[in-house]
């Protein structure tokens, strides 16, 4: 079935990015007047700025863009609430104002172009369309090894997700309404979307160099966001603890039944270094695996306050309300 020319709105979380929000907010508005005259998308389409608590002039620039341009709109955070909080805000605040949406970084590294493709796939019956790097020959060797890393521990925990994919993605309104009724804080949404199903394809594009300013994700972060990822989808460390606890226990089962032995045997002799050693050995063990479990009791203690994942603060005065999106 022919879908109508839908309704596009790009969703761009923004941190502290005062240096690189001029050079890639004319690029996303040129990209979105190309599509509408191209009759890919409705002229009702926006580019929306999601303003994460920035400590610089991020948001006067996007009330400013705003101002200067119908098409740009903006909503800002009441606090700093971190990158996953900031595109749910956006996804959540335009799925009753459009037919679908595009989330992607303002750093101008993900292409702009293969919004053209996902656009496209998207009129082909595809609700989901995932960006997909198609290589990392750019990056430097730790980089690649890190990230690649990064996604194969992932899937290896039981954290589904697509390779080679960050937050560059389009969503349909109605995946978007159906993912409204996922209402847990800890978020990792590139492990989240997948869950929710309907049809889905990829589109391949080349990832360039940041046009402005610094990275927001060093490595220290993205270590932190695979374990966000695992403990936030996957129960699966506990039961490699649990299996790794039963070895360890039956190793110390082999043990004593060989100490029992060799003191019938009368062959025991002092052994401090031995003794301390193996002491050692389960204690370091028993306080990671209590860590891990630690992690999990702390994310349920999170969960059960259900306190709001985000909080808008302002909106700019040209955000149209939810009500006049055409059925």
């Amino acid at each position: 079935m022919e879908r109508k020319t839908p309704v596009l709105y790009i969703v761009i979380p923004c941190y502290n990015e005062q240096e690189v929000l001029p050079l890639t907010a004319p690029q996303f508005l040129s990209k979105l007047q190309d599509l509408t005259a191209a009759g890919k998308i409705a002229p009702e389409s926006r580019v929306l700025f999601v303003n994460d608590g920035s400590r610089d002039d991020t948001w006067a620039i996007i009330q400013s863009l705003a101002a200067q341009d119908e098409h740009y709109a903006g909503i800002c955070q009441s606090r700093n609430r971190g990158h996953q909080n900031a595109v749910l805000a956006g996804l959540m605040e335009a799925k009753d104002r459009c037919d679908i949406t595009i989330s992607i970084d303002c750093d101008g590294q993900d292409d702009i172009n293969a919004m053209d493709a996902m656009v496209d796939a998207y009129l082909d019956g595809c609700e989901v369309v995932y960006g997909v790097r198609s290589s990392r020959q750019t990056d430097t060797f730790f980089k690649r090894f890190t990230a690649e890393s990064f996604y194969k521990l992932l899937n290896a925990m039981g954290a589904e997700v697509v390779f080679n994919h960050a937050d560059y993605r389009l969503l349909s309104s109605r995946v978007l309404q159906e993912f409204a009724n996922f209402k847990e804080v800890n978020l990792f949404l590139r492990g989240m979307v997948p869950l929710v199903g309907f049809k889905s394809t990829s589109v391949a594009y080349e990832r360039h160099g940041r046009l402005a300013g610094k990275s927001h994700y060093p490595l220290s972060r993205m270590l932190t966001l695979a374990f966000d990822g695992i403990t936030s989808l996957s129960v699966r460390p506990i039961r490699y603890i649990t299996g790794f606890g039963v070895l360890v226990a039956l190793v110390s089962f082999a043990g004593v039944i060989w100490a029992v032995v060799q003191a019938l045997l009368g062959n025991t002799v002092s052994g401090w270094a031995s003794t301390t050693s193996i002491v050692c050995f389960v204690s370091g063990v028993q306080l990671v695996c209590l860590g891990v479990i630690g992690e999990y009791i702390g994310k349920i203690y999170m969960e059960t306050k259900a306190r709001p994942r985000y909080i808008i603060s302002e909106r700019t005065p040209n955000m149209p309300k939810p009500e006049e999106k055409e059925p």
